[in-house]
């Protein structure tokens, strides 16, 4: 007899666990249009910037979007300028050592819608070896069927400040500011 209950919890754990799944459908990042932009001040006489492509998959539940869950790869080698020079100079150890770390990775822990089409994702940012909790302001540009793709598609645009020396990045701080302003635009297309 004690078979029995036993059983049906079973049963019914695995029961809920797959209508969660079901409810969350997995979203591939499009490379073509999934960017992550950085800006710092230069001794307060220009504002260079940066990009970089990212790769990633995100785990969307529309209809309870503090299920979904987002991860990020981010390859610190392809940094973009404009500025070869400059390139090479940010991912030599200096700055990024990619040699040594060459990613920087973003996993979600925590959505919270905040309003229509907002939310508030918390995650941990993986950066020059150091993990430190972020928090992203995120706004949903679009939910819909692509027009050109013909795939379900959502897109993003995101941003958030941190500050580059507590992930060990901080040579020549005043004169580069420490505090990095970071500005994500992101579409991901509904896996097959």
């Amino acid at each position: 007899m004690r078979f029995l209950p036993t059983y049906l919890l079973a049963v019914i754990v695995l029961l809920f666990a797959t209508i969660s799944y079901a409810d969350t459908q997995k979203y591939t990042l499009d490379p073509t249009h999934t960017y992550v932009q950085w800006h710092v001040s230069h001794f307060g006489f220009s504002s260079p910037s940066g990009k970089w492509l990212a790769e990633g998959n995100l785990w969307l539940d529309e209809e309870k979007p503090n299920n979904s869950k987002l991860e990020v790869t981010i390859q610190l080698a392809n940094i973009v300028t404009g500025i070869p020079k400059l390139d090479n100079h940010l991912k030599g150890t200096d700055f990024l050592d990619v040699a040594q770390f060459p990613t920087a990775t973003f996993k979600s822990t925590k959505i919270k819608v905040a309003g229509k089409n907002t939310a508030k994702v918390t995650g941990n940012l993986t950066l020059h070896g150091i993990t430190k909790s972020i928090v992203l302001t995120v706004r949903l540009n679009k939910l819909d069927t692509n027009p050109l793709s013909q795939k379900r598609t959502a897109g993003f645009s995101a941003s958030t400040t941190i500050k580059r020396s507590e992930f060990g990045l901080g040579k020549y701080t005043p004169g580069v500011s420490d505090t990095v302003t970071i500005e994500i635009e992101a579409e991901a297309n509904k896996a097959e």
